[in-house]
């Protein structure tokens, strides 16, 4: 066998210099993609229109072998990947699974602790970076109790909805008061379904505060008739209730052997977060203003060394079928819908309030890539070509594992219509369509019953 030679003494400079080659290299080689790569294949399923596809593919991920099954770390990412899994189950009328992986994700995730400034607000927050814990911000854990809401209606288990009802109380209150942000229309819907559960469980009163609720974030023409119904039974009364009251003084008796449905369909997808690079210059440009004289200086020092003239930064791709006309049918007949909700404009509008943090977030982390070089170049000796070098290949190894922060929860409907019916006891069919997801069945409504038939069509 041929002895391998040994070399002897200090390495040579091209042994120097392809060791730092190899730094530089590495981690293009092996960087992560984020978690927008971990998600691609779901929403190529999606696009197709194959949501079983695309929850084979998230437990791909998760690395379970059932729809059933949790991961054994639901923390992180894995948290937003079964909220995924949990909406694309509710689309595919999975109601106890979806209900099962809300409920596990729900207990993951935290929302951002904006209070712990007297001065923050919702728009002031920077996300973590990507390795850092996922916080949600405050609509998706808003949506969170909504969507889970439909699940026990859905089953007709009030009990289960009361509870995510007051769940969802709780993070209106935190929304309102501490936040104090009142306006969100994610809001809405919440308290519009909220109200319907509580109606539903006799709670007359608690029910018309919901509706009070819902009434300030949107016309919801549909709940004109149940307000005044609940109105002469229940006694609390606000400004908004009073005007509906006196605009429906002379409205004529319903029949008490009717009963009603609540439809609620979701159509579309949110835009999810990529993955972005701009020029130093051009950021510096946009926000020079915002960033510190030191960082403003590091960064120019860092562009004219020509070797990492890039910076990476989160942004918003496209959303899905955000002008889609969903429909329902019901008995032959089509139902007038009303939009309850718009989440794609409300997610653009959170995301446009921290845009420019996030760049100058990533800039400032750019500007410490340059501090980590300076610290190497001054070890190796002034004027040392070698810790140069060094220094160089150093700011470029951590700029290649500078991943943007690419989570969110993706599979949010872009938006969501209602509409509510009376209806004779009796066998119905219900048609409903969105974006290619169809749901059709025979239902039954029992003599002053209810149901509610949703669709969530995220395409």
């Amino acid at each position: 066998m041929r002895a391998v030679p040994r070399l002897h003494g200090a390495p040579s400079a091209f042994v120097r210099l392809a060791s730092l080659a190899a730094l530089v290299a590495s981690p293009w080689l092996i960087g992560c993609g984020g978690h927008e790569a971990r998600t691609l294949k779901m929403r190529t399923a999606l696009d197709a229109g194959d949501a079983k596809g695309a929850i084979k593919a998230i437990n791909e991920e998760l690395e379970v072998a059932t729809d059933k099954e949790l991961p054994k770390d639901i923390k992180g990412d894995n948290a937003l990947l079964v909220l995924d899994r949990g909406s694309i189950q509710q689309g595919l009328v999975r109601f106890d699974l979806s209900r099962q992986d809300f409920e596990a994700a729900d207990k993951a995730i935290d929302m951002l602790d904006l209070a712990r400034n007297a001065g923050d607000s919702i728009g002031e927050y920077v996300f973590s970076g990507s390795s850092g814990k996922y916080q949600a911000p405050p609509y998706e854990k808003l949506m969170i109790n909504t969507l889970d809401m439909i699940n026990y209606l859905e089953q007709r288990d009030l009990n289960g909805a009361r509870v995510e009802a007051r769940r969802l109380s709780v993070m209106q209150k935190y929304y309102r008061d501490t936040l104090n942000q009142p306006n969100n229309p994610v809001l809405g819907l919440g308290s519009l379904l909220a109200g319907f559960t509580f109606e539903k469980s006799g709670e007359t009163d608690e029910a018309l505060r919901y509706y009070d609720e819902a009434l300030a974030f949107s016309g919801y023409a549909s709940l004109e008739d149940p307000v005044a119904r609940l109105a002469a039974q229940g006694s609390y009364r606000s400004p908004r209730l009073k005007a509906l009251l006196e605009k429906r003084s002379e409205a004529g008796a319903e029949h008490a052997e009717d009963g009603e449905v609540l439809f609620v369909v979701g159509y579309g997808r949110v835009p999810h977060k990529v993955a972005e690079r701009i020029p130093i210059g051009l950021a510096l440009t946009l926000f020079a203003d915002s960033l510190s004289p030191n960082d403003r200086d590091g960064a120019n020092k860092l562009a004219l060394q020509g070797l990492v003239t890039w910076i990476n930064f989160p942004t918003l791709a496209p959303g899905q079928g955000n002008y889609a006309i969903p429909q329902v049918r019901l008995d032959g007949r089509f139902v007038q819908l009303e939009e309850a909700v718009n989440v794609d404009r409300e997610v653009r509008a959170e995301w446009k309030k921290i845009e420019g943090k996030i760049i100058v977030s990533a800039i400032t982390r750019m500007v410490a890539r340059l501090l980590v070089g300076k610290g190497i170049e001054a070890a190796a000796g002034k004027d040392n070509v070698v810790g140069l070098l060094g220094s160089l290949a150093a700011q470029a190894t951590l700029s290649a594992l500078d991943t943007p922060d690419t989570r969110s929860w993706e599979t949010l409907p872009a938006r969501v219509a209602v509409a509510r019916v009376r209806l004779p006891a009796g066998r119905h069919r219900v048609v409903l369509d969105a974006r290619g997801w169809q749901r059709t069945q025979e239902i039954v409504v029992d003599k002053g019953g209810w149901q509610v038939i949703s669709l969530m069509g995220l395409r």
